[in-house]
Order: structure tokens, then sequence, then C-alpha cells
């Protein structure tokens, strides 16, 4: 079939596409419908025309990519993958974001939506007017960040190494880049939020999560945002705390919630206190381009301060669709 005989070459990092996408234009993944390689991708056939096996107990060695020059061009796109399934496997920026924008560049505004009703649209007599709501492009540009690490090592010290732990290591990588962005979210959050709900008495209490609760109203609370402190103090609130409640969190590491949204803990350095989102509706992450490695020195076998990169940025969609608990 065609994937035995593709070219490889460095060309196809330059392609503006990701590595994946120019080898499917030129090794479409339809072909395969119906025979032993459907499910697999372009990358993934490539792996299996050179024989290397990149997880479980026969896993290969990093030299393996380097056996061939042709399949050495494959190694970025590996590294890549792995740092991205650290950045997914993560999961805590996509439990809060409603939508991901794909741009290629780095200037992005994003949608306003204006309203001079709420939820609920009044009845309209025979010849009334209409209510007006504006959808229109923000006046402020949407920030975008780069996120990433210097890989640093010598060809020779880890050419021997198995693939699946090399994996291991890079998907880390994708997970402090994950939490990164999370970081960012949340400022992004904490800074276009207009709902504030204070906390009533000295300390946390159950009542305050329901007046949280309540502010946030007409949008539903999906996800509770909380720090290590904040969340110690939702633990042992004396509601929270029967038999039930219990056993859930002893069996499962989950914890109810007053109005049963999912609880990300994060613990940034900073606390940004108690935040409620509508996870649909309150944030969307813009982004140009995926995981970029440095290709040339990777494939040429020159693993000395390759950079691992993403460009992503957040911009809140509706910004009421957020609240905020604090004690100040």
């Amino acid at each position: 079939m065609a994937y035995d005989n593709l070219k490889l070459e460095k060309g196809l990092y330059t392609t503006g596409k990701s590595f994946t996408k120019a080898l499917e234009e030129l090794d479409p993944s339809e072909n395969y419908r119906g025979t032993e390689l459907e499910g697999l991708d372009a990358f993934e056939r490539q792996l299996k025309r050179f024989d290397i096996k990149v997880s479980g107990p026969d896993s290969d060695t990093i030299s393996k990519f380097y056996s061939t020059s042709t399949s050495s061009v494959l190694f970025p796109e590996f590294i890549s993958r792995a740092v991205k399934a650290g950045v997914d496997g993560n999961g805590k920026i996509e439990k809060i974001i409603a939508t991901t924008t794909e741009i290629d560049s780095l200037d992005y505004r994003a949608l306003k939506y204006t309203d001079s009703m709420d939820f609920s649209l009044a009845q309209i007599n025979e010849g009334g007017v209409l209510p007006e709501c504006q959808i229109s492009v923000s006046s402020d540009l949407t920030r975008l960040k780069k996120y990433g690490k210097i890989l640093k090592a010598s060809y020779e010290a880890i050419k021997f190494q198995k693939l699946d732990l090399f994996s291991i290591t890079l998907a880390k990588i994708g997970e402090k880049i994950s939490n990164s962005q999370f970081e960012t979210a949340l400022d992004t959050v904490f800074g276009s939020c207009e709902n504030v709900v204070e906390i009533a008495g000295e300390s946390l209490a159950y009542s305050d999560l329901v007046n949280l609760w309540l502010e946030l109203q007409p949008y539903n609370a999906t996800t509770l945002i909380v720090s290590r402190d904040s969340a110690a103090k939702i633990l042992t609130l004396p509601e929270l705390r029967d038999a039930n409640a219990g056993l859930d969190f002893h069996g499962t590491g989950r914890f109810i919630t007053p109005f049963g949204a999912e609880v990300i803990v994060y613990d940034t350095g900073t606390d940004y206190g108690v935040f409620a989102l509508d996870n649909t509706c309150a944030l969307e992450k813009v982004q140009a381009g995926g995981i970029v490695t440095e290709f040339d020195k990777l494939i040429d076998c020159q693993l000395e301060r390759a950079a691992i990169s993403t460009i992503v940025g957040f911009a809140p969609i509706y910004e009421d669709a957020a609240a905020i608990l604090t004690e100040e």
C-alpha cells in the first residue's frame, strides 16, 4: 500500500499544518477501510512501516527511530504526541472551557454578545417590537502566550531508553504545560468576573456556597474551582460529612457539593477564592497550532536544547457565567 513507500522528509513539518495532517493528505486513512490497518492514522501506519513499537512490554528504544534516515523524521511527531497526551490527560482545562478555536495568527478578537433582556423573553403583542440582541467583535485582543519546555539531553545518554518510559517523561512536560495554561485561564476568569459573593461570617459556611450558586443563576454551576485550603474547608462542613458523602469521597475521591458541580482543586500559589462557572458558555480557548517541536535538531540526533511549545490564550464568552466566593 501507499504507506510502504511514502517519502518522508523534513518539509512535512513546514506545511503550515500538523505533521499528521500533512501525512494524511499524502496517505488518506479512508483508503484503508475494511483492511487490517483500519483505525490507524497516517502517523501510526508509518510506525508500523518501520516496525517501531512505542508502548507495551516489547517497546523499542529511542534508537529505533534512527535506524534509517527516513524513520528519524517520525521522532519529532512522536515527542509532540507524547507531550499532548500529558496536556490532555491533565483534564483541568477541558473541564472549564466551552470550545477551542484554532487560529493561524497571534491576534484574535472574541465575539461579544449583548442583550437588552436576560434569559426570559416577554410576550410580544401583535405589531409590537421585538427586543434586540447584538453580536459584535470584542474591542479587546485575546492575549496568547507561549508555553513550553526545553528538552535537554544527549542522544548518547538516552538512545537505549525504552520509548514507553520516555513517553511518561514527555507526558509530565505536557502536564506542566497544562497546569500553566490552567493558571492563565483562572486569571482570565478572575479578571472578567463581575459576580462576587463575600463570605458572610468569619469562615466558609454551607450557606456561602448556596449563595454562590444562587448568584450564578440562571446559569448552571457545572464546575467548582477551589484552592487546597478551600477544598479542606468544604470537606469538613457538617452538611457534607454525612455517611453517604464520606463513602463516596473515600471510594472515588469525589466529594459532594450543594449543586452537584464537578470540583477541581488548584494549587497555583495564588488563592483566587472559590469559583463557580458554567463550563458550557463561560470560557473560550484560543490556540495557534498544536504542540510544536523543533524538528531539525531531533531529526539530526541533536536533542540538546530542543524546544517543545504551544501558543494558547483564553477569552470570556459570557462574563456573567462565572461567580466568585471570596473573604474580601
